[in-house]
């Protein structure tokens, strides 16, 4: 614990799925043997020098880190040489502090495929929202015109993923006569739920559709905590979370990088 706090508490060198105590008992502390999660340590001696966490999906050969802590240069190459090793062929993705040049530079060398920097934003204070836009909860009638427009390439949570899930997604849906015109999937069973993506149909956009599902989401959410991350250059999108009552969490941003081992 000494090793993480310290860890944890550099600028430099903390871990964005480690925000929170909830993170930190989901993604690192209560992870060692409980199945499909696995992790490593790293060492010199018997001194530690870093300590990993990923969620291991054999079946869809896919790998996402959740814990990545040191500040040793090979340490990160242990690791990435340990999960070649191990999962050859497997799809990873590392989701790190933007500050983290050490790894960053290690994944640049491997042509890791990079997202833009996200914004954490977070909720602190619901702001009522009026809007004539019908905003409703996913029922199955909506299931094929949700799964049409549900934006899923390069993504592990596709449409019929979410839809298997409902203990971990709330969907909500941006209805106009009928007709499914956007969604947003956010999660429902954390202390903090996040929204895990917004979609409106280009046509329907600055409607106020956008808005309408993630008031209706917030209001589902009830006193619970919420956040959302955003492209850090997004404006707009900052802009729309803002006036729903986000707002942005310094220290918090976060980079996704896709590699395939």
């Amino acid at each position: 614990m000494d090793f993480i706090r310290d860890l944890c508490g550099d600028q430099d060198c903390s871990d964005p799925m480690l925000q929170g105590e909830e993170q930190l008992r989901r993604n690192l502390l209560d992870a060692p043997g409980r199945s499909p999660y696995r992790v490593w340590g790293a060492f010199e001696g018997d001194k530690l020098i870093g300590l990993f966490s990923f969620l291991i999906l054999e079946e869809e050969s896919y790998l996402e880190m959740l814990a990545g802590l040191t500040r040793v240069k090979t340490a990160w190459e242990e690791l990435l040489a340990c999960l070649k090793a191990d999962y050859p062929g497997y799809e990873a993705d590392f989701v790190f502090n933007p500050r983290n040049n050490l790894l960053h530079t290690l994944l640049l060398a491997e042509k890791a495929e990079f997202d833009p920097e996200q914004q954490k934003m977070v909720l602190k204070r619901a702001v009522p929202c009026q809007s004539s836009r019908r905003a409703a909860l996913y029922s199955a009638p909506y299931r094929e015109q949700y799964i049409a427009i549900h934006r899923d390439e390069g993504r592990y949570w596709t449409a019929e993923k979410v839809l298997a899930a409902p203990g971990r997604f709330r969907v909500l849906l941006a209805i106009e006569d009928g007709q499914v015109v956007g969604y947003t999937d956010v999660t429902c069973a954390q202390d903090e739920n996040e929204f895990y993506d917004v979609f409106v149909k280009k046509e329907f956009r600055r409607k106020g559709y956008g808005k309408a599902v993630l008031a209706r989401a917030i209001e589902c959410n009830g006193p619970g905590g919420m956040m959302a991350l955003v492209d850090a250059g997004d404006a707009a999108s900052v802009g729309l979370y803002e006036a729903l009552g986000f707002l942005p969490s310094a220290g918090e941003n976060s980079i996704t990088a896709r590699v395939l081992l």
